[in-house]
This record gives structure tokens, C-alpha cells and sequence, in this order.
């Protein structure tokens, strides 16, 4: 169910490229509102997502080929291709 909920956030964050939004699941329907939550920017390297967000809560293990990271921060979560972001999506807590 929570794989589920984040390509549900992925998908919103697609479509709502350059708005400051966030995705929501309520009733397994997503709606989109506004965010001012600070996230990365994409392209930004991990070093600079480090230094401007400090050490994330949770580091996930690198998966696949590209590989494919997930860092953890209250509020938000960073995916990255090698070292760079490609996502950054608002999360509940």
C-alpha cells in the first residue's frame, strides 16, 4: 500500500512540474495542493542536497542499474539517479 501512495505522489509531482505542490492520497483518490514545503532542486548532486538539508533521517540502499537512491528527511524524501536528483516529493511526516 505505501509503494502504491508514493508512485501515486510521483505521478501527481509529473504532472504538476515547476508548482509548488504536493500530492495527497485521501480515500485512495490523489489530490494535489499547494506546498511551501523547501525541497531539491533536480539536477542537484547529493553533496549539495547534504550541505543544504544536513544529513537525512534514513539512507535507503542503492537498487538497480541506473542505480536508484532514496534519502529519507522529515517532510520530505529525495530520489536520486548515480548522484543526482530526480524527484523530490513531499511526504506526510
Amino acid at each position: 500500500m505505501q509503494s502504491r501512495h508514493l508512485l501515486a505522489l510521483l505521478l501527481g509531482l509529473a504532472f504538476a512540474q515547476g508548482a509548488l505542490a504536493e500530492t495527497v492520497v485521501v480515500n485512495d483518490q490523489v489530490q494535489v495542493r499547494e506546498s511551501q514545503v523547501e525541497r531539491p532542486k533536480r539536477g542537484a548532486t547529493m553533496g549539495e542536497v547534504e550541505k543544504q538539508f544536513g544529513a537525512p533521517v534514513n539512507r535507503h540502499p542503492t537498487v538497480g542499474q541506473p542505480p536508484i537512491t532514496r534519502w529519507d528527511y522529515n517532510g520530505f524524501c529525495v530520489v536520486f539517479e548515480k548522484d543526482r536528483v530526480i524527484d523530490a516529493v513531499v511526504t506526510s511526516g
